[in-house]
């Protein structure tokens, strides 16, 4: 039976739901979404939901590297809390608790309360509570008491702070709950502070863990704390180019106004600060001594810095760190150290396994069928089948039964057993929709009702097959547009677009030189060849644009090893196209640059040093290799059996 104290809490939620809560009151927000979007009842208390052990463990391994940093920073801040009753749970982005530090005396009413590991603190399961909210608001938060909405937590107190991953993506959080407190809200100020100081020191260990292979610049207000307190983190490659930012970074800093943009991520890091990327690699080099260099950004704030080398070797083939990807490495071959790509894969694995619908956006052969492969073989279903429908290829009069099937005697000229439709096939594993957007109209419809009620029915069926299967739609052209021309139902994109990935094109990527040597690897394997790239052909590749993206490339490649000698692919053989468009717009060579002319001069002596070796000068010179091709096609140097 409920307590006074109980019911009064109820219909004071009620009543708050029925008459909506102000846009500024996270607490009220989230009352009034349990009642109309999660569909809970306040006089229904529920009671605290642990997940199985099977399924804790799925959700442990999605975050397991995380786990063990985190882990250290949670040990600390329980000595700080463990004598005022406080317990600490980690949760995941949805809420489960992963990871628990407790006293071991209260083991029953912690479980009972749900403050163990393995419960669920979803907004939609448990309504109204630190971590669920926490969730929604992306924001540290108090829930104390009758904040709850769930009558059966307001005994509790718990404050939560989000924790967010190197790449800006929402990763989980951190909570610090108690059975029982003091009644004013007053009295959680410092348990929130702590909380949130925590999420933010184990934030930056996991970025610095992340970016271990790359440059980091560690900004502080106060010249004296910043070799041990960076507010301010920002993760660079040789080239200067940002790959990363912690939270601090995200919230403070920006592009420089003349430099146009929002995001920090791929730009040059040059283009945050007045000072430009001269006064970055001085910090560098002065290490942690006395003289500091000051840099300002566009509205006047100061920051003093100090920069740490990369504290291990670049791993091949993809020197960004990427965590989610890490069991993923179908998805991590798909690129080099491309920022776009870089963030497209951690996108991409934290889907693999969840339930959503995936469209992929790119232009005609950006790669967006290898891309629903690599997904696929990074997911769960890995052993089940991936099947690839062109939309766009099949004849309109087949593809109804191409894609739904049909039973036996559907129609004249069919088989005489009926046939499995492509959905059907792909029960259990990934179906590709290639061009989504030529799909005709009627059949949309079809598709849609597959995707709402997961069943297909064959031509001729009198019942429905159920189908367990993940979508990945891909398509080059504008949805959007196609919506608005009344040629593709709005209902469907949004069935399809639970995520979307934007694949770019291979004009616009860092990483031409790692695919380069990838494709060629690939199409050498198949035709039999070991044949390399000269440093001129390369340059050639390197200097193009790529109307075709990855497929024309794979294509050129394939062309040049069928006609090279099999030791080396010169200029002569590439395609024509590719020969008259580098001869067009080609620089005039100099193949003896002057040894005074700055940085060309340092670059040629290096190659000179190193035999034109470019793997061992850009090691010289701290650079990329396609940075080295790119600087050789822009001043004008060729090896000498080239010039």
């Amino acid at each position: 039976m409920l307590a006074q104290s109980q019911r009064e809490h109820i219909d004071h939620v009620l009543a708050v739901a029925q008459t909506g809560a102000p846009a500024t009151d996270p607490i009220r927000s989230s009352w009034v979404r349990c009642v109309h979007d999660h569909g809970l009842d306040p006089c229904r208390p529920t009671r605290a939901h642990i997940v199985e052990r099977a399924r804790l463990r799925e959700h442990q391994d999605q975050i397991e590297e995380f786990l063990g940093v985190a882990r250290t920073g949670m040990e600390q801040l329980y000595k700080r809390m463990a004598g005022i009753g406080y317990v600490l749970l980690l949760t995941d982005a949805h809420g489960i608790a992963v990871d628990f530090i407790g006293n071991d005396a209260w083991t029953h009413e912690l479980k009972q309360s749900g403050l163990y590991l393995g419960a669920d603190w979803s907004e939609a399961r448990a309504g109204t509570c630190a971590v669920g909210t926490c969730i929604v608001e992306k924001a540290p938060i108090t829930v104390h008491h009758t904040d709850h909405f769930d009558a059966t937590h307001i005994g509790l107190t718990c404050n939560a702070a989000p924790l967010f991953d190197p790449t800006g993506g929402f990763l989980g959080v951190l909570d610090v709950s108690a059975l029982t407190s003091p009644s004013p809200r007053d009295s959680q100020h410092l348990a929130l502070q702590m909380t949130t100081m925590f999420a933010q020191m184990v934030e930056d260990a996991n970025f610095l863990r992340y970016f271990r292979d790359r440059w980091v610049l560690r900004l502080g207000s106060a010249w004296s704390m910043v070799d041990v307190s960076g507010e301010i983190m920002l993760a660079f490659d040789a080239d200067g180019l940002i790959v990363g930012t912690n939270s601090g970074a995200r919230r403070a800093l920006r592009p420089l106004r003349r430099t146009g943009g929002e995001t920090l991520i791929g730009r040059p890091l040059g283009d945050v600060f007045r000072e430009g990327m001269d006064a970055i690699w001085r910090i560098a080099r002065a290490g942690f001594s006395a003289d500091r260099t000051a840099l300002s950004t566009d509205s006047g704030e100061v920051y003093y810095g100090t920069v740490l080398q990369p504290r291990v070797a670049s791993r091949s083939p993809t020197p960004g760190m990427v965590v989610a990807a890490s069991s993923a490495p179908a998805l991590e071959r798909l690129a080099g150290d491309d920022p776009q790509m870089q963030r497209l894969i951690v996108q991409a694995a934290r889907l693999v396994n969840r339930p959503v619908n995936i469209l992929v956006h790119g232009e005609t052969g950006t790669g967006k069928e290898v891309l629903a492969k690599a997904l696929h073989e990074s997911s769960k279903r890995a052993a089940k089948p991936f099947v690839a429908v062109n939309c766009a290829a099949i004849p309109e009069s087949l593809i109804e039964s191409e894609l739904f099937g049909y039973t036996a005697g559907a129609f004249t000229g069919g088989r005489s057993k009926g046939m499995r439709g492509l959905i059907q096939q792909a029960d259990g594993g990934t179906i590709l929709l290639d061009e989504i957007g030529d799909m005709p109209l009627h059949l949309q419809t079809r598709l849609l009702r597959v995707l709402a009620e997961r069943e297909v029915l064959p031509l001729g069926a009198e019942k429905p097959v159920p189908v367990d299967l993940t979508v990945v739609a891909a398509s080059h052209r504008d949805l959007r547009k196609l919506i608005a021309e009344g040629t593709f139902r709005e209902d469907l994109y949004y069935r399809l677009c639970g995520a979307i990935l934007y694949l770019p094109p291979l004009r616009e990527r860092r990483d031409l030189d790692y695919l380069i040597d990838v494709l060629l690897a690939a199409e050498g394997a198949e035709l039999g060849t070991h044949a390399t790239l000269s440093p001129a052909a390369r340059t050639i590749l390197l200097g193009h644009a790529w109307p075709g993206n990855v497929r024309q490339l794979r294509n050129v490649l394939r062309f040049a090893l069928a006609v090279c000698d099999d030791r080396s692919i010169e200029p002569e053989d590439l395609p024509g196209e590719l020969m008259s468009a580098s001869a067009s717009g080609a620089a005039v060579p100099a193949s003896t640059p002057d040894a005074s002319s700055g940085e060309a001069g340092d670059l040629h002596a290096a190659l000179r040093r190193h035999r034109w070796n470019v793997t061992a000068a850009a090691a010289e010179l701290g650079i990329a290799r396609a940075t080295v091709y790119r600087q050789m096609k822009r001043f004008g140097i060729v090896p000498p059996n080239q010039a």
